[in-house]
């Protein structure tokens, strides 16, 4: 299988897995337990925390494990409920791990309004503005598109709106290891990060908060994470993501390269070879692009480029089995017939440009 689809979820990094089988052998004891086993196994899941936090700026303290970037969203949002002010912000093409939480906290007085975004999928400051009203108590907007990769201007936004005090979340878990993440220099309150997008373990994640008084546990139980989310801690998968992130952070400058070579050589190769194609991805991530084949439905292509051994996607794969448009794309002004023949192309760091002519190749042969 020629893999295409590294937004939905990438291949654990060869030295990661290695690291999290000798983790799930040699170190199984119980972090909370005070024998030296137990402490040992507590020095691993630190040094990870420092490994993340240094990935993103942070201070080993602002860190915190979670299942994954949608536990971390979910509990940045649920945490409204404590709080006076519940009117919340986000961008209409957030991950349905913000847009359907909001849907469930609804029914606990919070509010929600939703930013509008271009034809290129991007958020304007002044939309955000318009938006903000007296009781807003959070705003959340994604640092990259996880659909057609758009990064959004989360420092020009906080910089507006900084004297208004607003908390702010953005879901980062497309972007670590593609773009540079400094949590200082963004100037966010809360960032969720998921390991598997960045080579790591599935089923980690991790929540950056700023101030760690102004949040509480989502997952009741036990003191682990600092009081802030119950439950043993899975050890092997918190040291695989502190490895992940810390080789990520090595290899970024290389890898965003490497990215943007294929894209390009894919993009220039396809238009000519399928001039009446629309690319809807425009200051994108490295490798994540949307590509429209006009006439053409997206589950058929697909279709035929599995029987040939070529997997891409046409969406969040978080919708997988969904034939139906893509809200991030009806957001971005694109009508459904040409909506339902989109597909999304994301690159990873072990492809290479003769896998691209194989790509290219199928699509032409299809089309």
């Amino acid at each position: 299988m020629i893999y295409f689809d590294h937004s939905a979820t990438t291949p654990i990094h060869p030295l990661v897995a290695k690291k999290v089988n000798n983790i799930n052998r040699i170190h199984y004891a119980n972090p909370s337990s005070i024998y030296s086993e137990g402490r040992k196994a507590k020095s691993l899941i630190e040094k990870a925390r420092t490994q993340v936090a240094n990935a993103i700026g942070a201070k080993n303290t602002q860190i915190f494990f979670t299942s994954g970037g949608t536990e971390a969203n979910n509990q940045v949002l649920w945490n409204k409920l404590n709080e006076e002010k519940k009117h919340i912000i986000v961008s209409s093409i957030e991950h349905p791990a913000i847009i359907k939480v909001l849907k469930n906290i609804e029914r606990y007085g919070i509010t929600a309004s939703f930013i509008p975004v271009n034809k290129n999928g991007l958020v304007e400051i002044e939309s955000v503005m318009k938006l903000i009203k007296k009781d807003t108590g959070l705003i959340s907007i994604m640092l990259a598109n996880n659909e057609v990769g758009t990064i959004q201007p989360i420092q020009e936004i906080i910089e507006n709106t900084k004297s208004l005090n607003i908390p702010f979340h953005t879901d980062a878990v497309q972007a670590l290891g593609k773009i540079p993440i400094d949590v200082n220099s963004l100037g966010v309150d809360y960032l969720s990060l998921s390991a598997h997008k960045f080579y790591g373990p599935k089923g980690i994640g991790a929540l950056f908060v700023k101030n760690k008084k102004k949040i509480q546990s989502l997952i009741i139980g036990g003191d682990q994470e600092d009081g802030l989310r119950g439950g043993t801690e899975n050890i092997s998968g918190i040291v695989g993501m502190g490895l992940a992130a810390e080789i990520a952070i090595q290899n970024q400058q290389t890898c965003s390269s490497h990215l943007k070579n294929l894209e390009k050589y894919f993009l220039d190769n396809l238009k000519s070879n399928s001039p009446n194609i629309i690319c809807n991805s425009i200051n994108n991530l490295p490798g994540l692009i949307s590509i429209t084949f006009p006439g053409f439905q997206s589950d058929i292509l697909m279709a035929k480029l599995d029987r040939k051994k070529i997997a891409v996607s046409n969406g969040s794969a978080c919708n997988t089995g969904n034939i139906k448009p893509s809200n991030v794309l009806k957001a971005m002004g694109i009508k459904n017939d040409l909506n339902l023949s989109t597909l999304r192309f994301s690159f990873g760091k072990n492809n290479t440009k003769d896998e691209v002519d194989k790509l290219l190749n199928a699509l032409k042969e299809i089309i």
